[in-house]
């Protein structure tokens, strides 16, 4: 049935139901007397047959199962209440003579494409024959004529049967003979007939006893056991559980109309404002122009890119007791689908074990079945306080998760949760929950120094290197040199929690590491996790999250499946990013870490187009998507030429073409789909690939598959077939033990080494910022992507608060954009003829290219101090028309941002600390990450990143004034330092040449104080902390100290301005 429920994504028009099938009973869409398929519902065309939609006038709920809109009455069709007069279809003559058409079917005479069919497409002479059916109730029909019954008034009550019925009708006995039909009376009571008597009211409520005991949903497509059948075939689906499982929800048309017009407004204005600039040079100061002509270009380039992707912005919202009604059924396994969570994490020093454990905590104790959940954590370091401090984790979860599932408390990471300053009993009704609370509070605090005392530990590595309780030394005391290591924690050896309930898995893994091979880093090390997991668990579906993003929301991988297990619309999902949010940073996010502007505008935007770009944590994957395959297409209706006219039209503009075109669009399909060949045939070697798992595939046929995929996937043969399997599992051929040593075989240094792993498959390789390559050749592949926003954030992290820290974090996402830029995969010229869409590709562009932003945003900061000390400006006297322009650019842009706050739903604040990050960390971070790109590709001259260090708990915002001197703070400290001076010469030099050379100054020094406003948060986080006196105070007390210096020197009271003047003092020296 799921099969079914996904042909139906799509439906635009009514030409398209041409060979579709009903949604409800899954016979073939019937067509008209005027060869037309036959349209239940206009509004959405949701694909329901004839008898469907009648009984579900008569006797559902008279609505589109899909848009709820009510059914209108179709010619033919029987009144029923609730329907309106209309002229076009009323026939109160005829409209309930069935007779003719009975007829019809039972001599053969109907028309073919009204003629009913069976589950496997054949009619049956039963089926078309009434008099045939053996049923319990007599036929009340007009069939005979009676001549107590005038002819006006025959009715007929029951509806031709055609096709396979699903409608609840009640047992057939075989003993008992067919009954005639016999007339009926339509003034007499139906009790006169047998019915509405006791009996038949007993009949009935036994008949909706078991209709609601037996109620059945969609099964998914990727279900088990074939899933196509229901258990009673009898038996309608549930209303709720076969709706879609979210729907988009459109900016209002009052909010997003307004913000376009001013966006082409502010195009027509940036056209005549260049039109002007271009026109009019200053002949003076021809250099300082024309540089700032070559950057104001490029800014109005840079905004465009970064403009149209936020063309159509969307919201999201997702039905999780939809989901729960459709794949959890009362008393039956869950058949939700499975889901793999990935943590990872490099040094315990700079990334807190503590931390780490609360992530783990969050997501063992998350709300979904718990053997559906495997969690593995990447230890990219080797470091064996890693270890031990999982193994810790272990045995507190087997506390911390029956307490968060009993109570149902949020967030579940223990840290975060005793952390609240909220309370705590609010909705809290058992009675033992203070008292538990309490001792779970006290297991915590014990919890935490135990961890505490195994860091202390690790400060001091022994000389011989650390040993494990057994003796033995530990495998990573070389963290260049040393070999895989897979340990289960949970999940295994039967340990369960305090309740004696099971436990989701815990897995530690690290991968391993030999000098001579190139490791990828975090993609990597990604990669090898999903290696692992394909071995030991295989869901069809991938979580990964850095190990300070703990899960917020207990029904995030709900939310998240409330896309990827849609039937009708989840199949070409990739993967689902939520965005990111942050604990710890202080009320007033001076350098804009929370990054609003992007997560609450930029990516909405990109979800109404092809889905938002992947951000590298809380994002859920389809593990198919990341094994290189091509998005399922939808296939083309038979027997139409395209998708909007039949066949027989000949006059559709889209199906003109020459026979030139065609030869050449005929090669390039076929190129198409040999790449796409792989995904459609990929389980035609199934068996091959299982053979040789088992070690009896001896014939040169055979291997000739497995040669092939070995060449993709690397030489695992359990690894490949359980690639093969879409919808997840592990092969039933292999042991527990086989299953370890293959894990660990996948996880070896050398075993992507001429395989597409990194290029074609996985993480993709090449920049340190794999998540943008990652999310770019899967939107290329032609899958999209979607963006949840729940109320309650679904993930929440830690982020850096000091400056140095952040202007680091924003170095390494800057250098991989440039990697990217300089490389095969760069979207200005990758990816055309594929999947992407164009605006889709405008925003990659513009991902990779703005960190050359930094060059004329340096050069444009440079302007005004120049201007200031020169005396000259870079723009001519203005004439009233170029004020009118530049006051319109300036209006326009005001208009544009506050638009896009209204629509996001972001502050001011906000928005207004983007602006200033975007100034300094593109004159400092942005500017020293193109040199180093183009040194690490051009050069060759490699340049390591260094982890951002998380936050600690020595206190709230501890960090935040913590000063750490980096060469990074070098440009940006030059810029406002001239600056400043420009500003202290430009008024002082106005103030002694009188109030003629105020008007001159004015644009100078705006441009200038635009500049210091811009920077002015740098400015504070490196004068750190002033316990006494505030920031603002100290900088305007230098600004206004040099300036009345200046002036002090400049006009000097004590000297005239004429020269020295020599009198005779009249005394008699000699």
């Amino acid at each position: 049935m799921a099969a079914l429920c996904s042909a139906v994504v799509g439906v635009t028009s009514v030409k398209e139901l041409t060979g579709q099938i009903c949604q409800i009973c899954g016979d073939e869409i019937e067509f008209t007397v005027d060869g037309e398929p036959f349209v239940a519902c206009n509004e959405c065309a949701f694909p329901v047959c004839r008898p469907c939609y009648e009984y579900e006038r008569r006797e559902g709920n008279q609505a589109c199962p899909q848009c709820k809109t009510r059914y209108k009455r179709i010619k033919g069709s029987p009144r029923v209440d609730g329907d309106e007069d209309e002229d076009e279809f009323d026939d109160l003559e005829h409209e309930f003579d069935y007779n003719e058409y009975e007829s019809q079917l039972i001599t053969g005479t109907a028309p073919p494409s009204r003629i009913g069919r069976t589950a496997s497409g054949i009619t049956t002479q039963s089926e078309l024959d009434p008099s045939a059916l053996n049923t319990e109730i007599p036929l009340l029909t007009y069939g005979q004529e009676d001549d107590t019954i005038s002819a006006d008034k025959h009715a007929l009550i029951i509806p031709p049967f055609r096709g396979k019925r699903i409608h609840p009708m009640p047992s057939t006995d075989s003993s008992m003979t067919s009954l005639p039909p016999r007339p009926m009376d339509p003034k007499k009571d139906l009790a006169v007939y047998g019915y509405g008597t006791v009996a038949w009211k007993e009949r009935m409520e036994e008949w909706k006893r078991k209709q609601n005991e037996k109620l059945q949903v969609v099964k998914h497509q990727g279900d088990k056991g074939g899933g196509d059948e229901l258990d009673d075939a009898d038996l309608p689906k549930m209303d709720e559980g076969r709706q879609p499982l979210s729907r988009k929800l459109p900016i209002p048309s009052s909010k997003i109309s307004p913000y376009r017009i001013i966006i082409l407004l502010r195009m027509a204005i940036l056209g005549l404002f260049f039109h002007y600039r271009i026109r009019h040079p200053v002949n003076d100061a021809y250099g300082l122009w024309l540089t700032s002509i070559i950057c104001e270009i490029w800014f109005a380039v840079s905004w465009l890119f970064d403009q149209f992707p936020k063309w159509f912005p969307i919201q999201r919202e997702t039905y999780l007791d939809r989901l729960s009604l459709r794949y959890e059924k009362e008393g039956k396994p869950s058949e939700l689908a499975s889901v793999d969570i990935f943590v990872s994490t490099v040094d315990p020093l700079k990334e807190p074990p503590l931390i780490t454990a609360n992530t783990v905590l969050s997501i063992l104790a998350v709300d979904y079945p718990i053997d559906k959940v495997a969690c593995y954590v990447s230890d990219d370091g080797a470091a064996m306080l890693t270890f031990e401090a999982l193994s810790e984790t272990s045995e507190f979860a087997r506390k911390w998760v029956p307490f968060c599932k009993k109570f149902k408390i949020e967030p579940r990471a223990p840290e975060w949760y005793f952390a609240q300053k909220v309370d705590y009993l609010r909705d809290k009704v058992e009675p033992t929950f203070v008292r538990e609370r309490r001792a779970m509070k006290r297991e915590y605090e014990e919890f935490k120094i135990r961890i505490n005392a195994l860091v202390a530990m690790a400060q001091k590595v022994p000389e011989d290197g650390w040993t494990m309780q057994d003796g033995t030394p530990w495998p990573g005391n070389n963290v260049r040199d040393h070999p895989g290591m897979i340990q289960v924690f949970l999940g295994s050896n039967g340990v369960r929690d305090v309740e004696g309930n099971e436990l989701p898995r815990l897995i530690y893994v690290s991968r391993e590491k030999r000098p001579g091979h190139e490791h990828h880093k975090k993609a990597g090390a990604m990669n090898s996790l999903i290696r692992v997991s394909a071995i030991i668990s295989n869901s069809p579906y991938l979580l990964n999250v850095d190990c300070d993003h703990y899960i917020n929301n207990s029904k995030a991988l709900r939310e998240a499946m409330c896309f990827m297990m849609d039937p009708q619309a989840g199949k070409k999902i990739c993967y689902v990013q939520f965005p990111q949010r942050f604990d710890g940073i202080d009320r007033h996010d001076r350098y804009s870490n929370r990054n609003v502007v992007f997560f609450d505008i930029n990516m909405k935007g990109l979800d109404g187009i092809q889905g938002p770009i992947y951000v590298g944590t809380g994002c859920v994957f389809r593990r198919q998507a990341l094994y290189g395959y091509d998005a399922p297409k939808k296939a083309k209706p038979p027997g139409k030429t395209c998708n909007c006219w039949p066949k027989l039209c000949f006059c559709c503009s889209c199906c003109f073409g020459s026979k030139k075109k065609n030869k050449k669009g005929k090669s390039k399909d076929n190129k198409k789909k040999t790449k796409g060949s792989q995904a459609l045939t990929q389980i035609h070697a199934l068996e091959n690939i299982e053979e040789g798992i088992e070690g009896i595939d001896s014939e040169k046929s055979a291997l000739m598959p497995q040669v092939k995929f070995e060449k993709k996937f690397g030489q695992s043969p359990v690894f490949i077939a359980s690639a093969l399997l879409e919808n997840g599992g592990v092969p039933s051929v292999a042991t527990s033990a086989s299953l370890l040593k293959e894990a660990i075989h996948v996880i070896s240094c050398g075993y992507e080494d001429k395989t597409e792993w990194g290029k074609e498959i996985g993480w993709i390789y090449g920049s340190v910022t794999e998540d943008i390559l990652t999310g770019f050749k899967m939107h290329c592949h032609g899958w999209r992507s979607v963006y949840c926003m729940p109320k309650r954030p679904a993930f929440k992290g830690s982020a850096p608060i000091n400056l140095s820290d952040r202007l680091h974090q924003v170095l390494r996402w800057a250098l991989g954009s440039v990697e990217i830029f300089l490389s095969r995969h760069c979207p200005i010229w990758y990816g055309y003829g594929c999947g992407l869409k164009p605006l889709e590709r405008f925003s990659y562009i513009n991902s990779v290219v703005y960190p050359l932003t930094s060059i004329p945003l340096i050069a444009y900061c440079t302007l005004p101090a120049v201007c200031l000390l020169t005396g000259k400006f870079i723009v001519p006297e203005i004439s009233n028309y170029a004020s009118i322009i530049f006051m319109g650019l300036f209006i326009s842009i005001a208009a544009t941002g506050l638009l896009e706050m209204q629509w996001g739903g972001v502050g001011i604040d906000d928005w207004w600390r983007n602006e200033q990050f975007w100034v300094i960390g593109g004159v400092s971070a942005h500017f020293f990450a193109l040199i180093q790109g183009l040194l690490k590709v051009l050069g060759g001259v490699n340049t390591n990143f260094t982890v951002t260090s998380k936050a600690a708990d020595d206190g709230e915002f501890s960090d935040l004034y913590l000063f750490k001197w980096t060469s990074l703070l070098v440009m940006p400290m030059t810029l406002m330092i001239i600056n400043i001076i420009g500003v202290v010469v430009g008024v002082s030099d106005a103030i002694s040449n009188g109030y003629e050379s105020w008007g001159p100054l004015f644009g100078r020094l705006f441009f200038a104080l635009w500049v210091i406003v811009h920077l002015y948060p740098f400015l504070k986080g490196f004068m750190g902390r002033q316990d006494r006196l505030p920031t603002i105070i100290v900088v305007w007390s230098i600004l206004l100290a040099s300036i009345f210096s200046l002036l002090w020197v400049r006009i000097n009271p004590f000297l005239s301005r004429d020269g020295i003047v020599l009198e005779v003092c009249g005394l008699d020296c000699n």
